[in-house]
């Protein structure tokens, strides 16, 4: 029996759910070799039972932007998702909210069959530190719903059996299933990280994990890639186990899934760094132990300020002994840098010119990302600004004095669209009036749309 999951007082109306369960009796097909010992057909009946009345489809309409040209476009798309709590909060992947994807006309269908309850939700937002998103059933609920609780600290062990659950394919009318995996992985840094031993498909993102010990430890998450908005965790490409203590939060306080984002103030060094890997190490003639090489020094950042130059080998970080040989191994240094905090002095121990030097430095909070910046929607010529950020003007190689508001999105088929606007645009006056914040533009879009002119003079940067 599982040691914390759905409260079976308020799933008895899932009674076809509980027929399915039954018919899925002969679930030895997805249970092979070694792994079938470790969860007897009786355990998985009830595991089965317990967990898949809170399986939910998702299906929710996702509007698109072309990042080369900013038009936009919609799709259809399904997801499966996971009830977290009875008044309807719901959990589902994070890949339904990204740079260029924005989820909208979002239905929730709960039960199958003759018991199936169709609602209509809201999208939450996705927390900063995991890929995850939060739904919440809109309106009154006429019943009650049932949901699952997850176990707090539960580790697993490499080769350690799991359940999962999800929906199969459309043409199987996405019926709930389940299968078990592996854990065939686990990797340290820069957080202990799960790995599934073998792909699942996509009806099964967002699964619940049962252990053989009857634990649910947590959902099978996706991390996302750099070119997705990914930073601080990324182990892209492979299924993993998110384990309950990285969302639990989310759920107890939901308003803390967009909070948390606002107010975390991570420290800030101000570098762009990469791996001393060991062909850098021997052209420089250096032991072959790893570092991190600055390539460029942020202006007015702290690593400017306490003197740090192009070319310096970080050994050491606030004590610790920075190795990094690998691109990915950077995640480590990064996420060393930014638990240390805004304000704090630490020591910095790394090699110039291969003598071993030592500074001091105090960590600035982390100006916002570009992923962060503020928005700007505008309905009557079809533009969506965002502010420019520091490392978007590393990014563009653009100086401090170019002040303006830079074009994310065009509307497909608006005035701006016809004109020839294009993503990347930076708008420094529009229809006279000069730019520098997003406000100055919303302010200027209300303005020229009140004078109603027959054609609008915008001043604009094209390129780098």
């Amino acid at each position: 029996m599982l040691k914390t999951l759905v409260n079976r007082r308020q799933v008895r109306s899932m009674s076809r759910c509980q027929t399915i369960a039954a018919v899925i009796v002969g679930i030895g097909a997805f249970v092979m070799g070694a792994a079938a010992e470790a969860f007897p057909p009786m355990q998985i009946e009830h595991a089965y039972s317990d967990v898949v009345p809170a399986l939910c489809a998702i299906s929710f309409t996702s509007e698109i932007t072309n990042p080369a040209t900013g038009q936009t476009g919609t799709r259809q798309t399904q997801a499966l998702g996971v009830i977290v709590s009875p008044d309807g909060l719901v959990l589902s992947h994070g890949h339904m909210q990204t740079e260029s994807i924005e989820p909208f006309n979002i239905r929730i269908s709960v039960g199958f069959g003759n018991d199936e309850r169709e609602y209509e939700a809201d999208f939450v937002g996705k927390p900063h530190d995991v890929n995850l998103s939060f739904l919440q059933i809109r309106g009154d609920i006429s019943e009650p719903l049932p949901y699952v609780s997850f176990l707090r600290n539960s580790s697993l062990g490499i080769g350690e059996p799991i359940l999962i659950f999800g929906l199969m394919g459309e043409n199987l009318d996405f019926v709930r299933s389940v299968q078990v995996r592996r854990v065939g992985a686990i990797l340290d840094n820069p957080r202990t990280t799960y790995c599934l031993d073998s792909p699942i498909s996509f009806g099964f993102v967002t699964s619940p994990v049962v252990t053989a010990a009857g634990e649910l430890a947590g959902v099978i998450g996706f991390d996302m890639s750099p070119q997705e908005g990914g930073d601080l965790h990324i182990r892209s490409g492979h299924p993993l186990v998110y384990q309950a203590e990285l969302f639990e939060q989310y759920i107890r306080d939901p308003e803390t899934i967009t909070a948390v984002k606002e107010t975390v103030s991570d420290g800030w060094l101000g570098v762009f760094t990469q791996p001393l890997t060991d062909d850098l190490a021997q052209y420089w003639g250096l032991d072959q132990r790893g570092g991190v090489v600055i390539s460029t020094i942020m202006q007015d950042s702290p690593a400017e300020a306490a003197g740090f130059q192009r070319g310096d080998i970080i050994t050491a970080f606030n004590e610790i002994p920075v190795r990094a040989r690998q691109d990915r191994d950077i995640l480590t240094f990064t996420q060393l840098v930014r638990a240390a905090g805004v304000g704090e002095s630490v020591m910095v121990e790394f090699l110039r010119d291969g003598a071993p030097m030592e500074l001091e430095v105090t960590l600035a909070e982390r100006p916002r990302a570009a992923r962060d910046a503020g928005e700007y929607e505008d309905t009557v010529f079809g533009l969506t600004v965002r502010e420019i950020t520091t490392d978007l003007r590393l990014q563009l190689n653009m100086p401090d004095d170019v002040q303006g508001v830079i074009v994310r999105r065009v509307r497909s088929g608006s005035w701006a669209d016809m004109a020839g606007m294009r993503p990347g645009v930076v708008i420094m006056n529009f229809g006279g009036h000069a730019i520098q914040t997003v406000d100055d533009f919303a302010d200027a879009v209300e303005a020229v749309a009140a004078e109603r002119p027959s054609e609008v003079a915008v001043f604009a940067r094209l390129g780098p």
